[in-house]
C-alpha cells in the first residue's frame, strides 16, 4: 500500500501495492500553499513516510498538545474559548521526508517540523487549504486510515 495527497485537488488516496484505488478522502492543506522551508507554514512537496503513528485506541476528538494526549475531548465550545488553537485531534500520522535536501535535513526537515496528517474539528471545511502546513483530515476518516496502514508506508505529497 502508498498514500498520494494532492494538493491541487486537496484530496488523499490510499492505494495498493498494484496502484488501485482503495480509499478516497477529502483533506485540507497549507493555506500559504506547498514549500518545504521550516516556519514557511506550507506543505511539503515530495516522497515521505509514516515514521510514527500516535493516538492508538484515543476516543474521537481527543486532543494533541506536542504529540501528547491532553485529556481533553474537542467540542465546540472548546473551540470558542480558543478560537486561534490549531486542533490536532484523535489520530497524528507524523510524516518524515525521504528526499535529501529537499524534505529530510537541514531547513527542510518534514519530521523537525511537526508535519503531520491529523484530525481536525467537525466545523473546519475539507476539501479547501485552510492548515499551517499539516494535512487535516476528517477525524472518522483518519481513524479509519489509521488502522488500514503501517508504519513506514510510502506518502507522496503531489502539488
Amino acid at each position: 500500500m502508498h498514500i498520494k495527497i494532492y494538493l491541487a485537488t486537496q484530496h488523499l488516496e490510499l492505494l495498493s501495492a498494484d496502484g488501485k484505488l482503495l480509499r478516497r478522502y477529502a483533506v485540507s492543506t497549507a493555506a500559504q500553499g506547498a514549500g518545504e522551508l521550516r516556519d514557511s507554514y506550507c506543505t511539503p512537496r515530495g516522497k515521505h513516510i509514516v515514521r510514527a503513528k500516535i493516538g492508538k485506541g484515543c476516543a474521537a476528538n481527543t486532543v494533541f498538545v506536542g504529540r501528547r494526549a491532553t485529556g481533553e475531548i474537542y467540542t465546540p465550545e472548546l473551540g470558542e474559548k480558543w478560537p486561534k488553537r490549531d486542533w490536532i485531534l484523535t489520530r497524528i500520522l507524523w510524516l518524515s521526508g525521504r528526499e535529501l535536501d529537499f524534505n529530510r535535513l537541514g531547513r527542510c526537515d518534514t519530521m523537525r517540523r511537526y508535519v503531520y496528517i491529523h484530525g481536525t474539528p467537525d466545523s473546519v471545511v475539507l476539501g479547501a487549504v485552510g492548515s499551517h502546513g499539516c494535512v487535516r483530515m476528517n477525524n472518522v476518516n483518519l481513524i479509519e486510515l489509521f488502522d488500514l496502514i503501517p508504519v513506514g508506508i510510502s506518502v507522496e505529497i503531489i502539488a
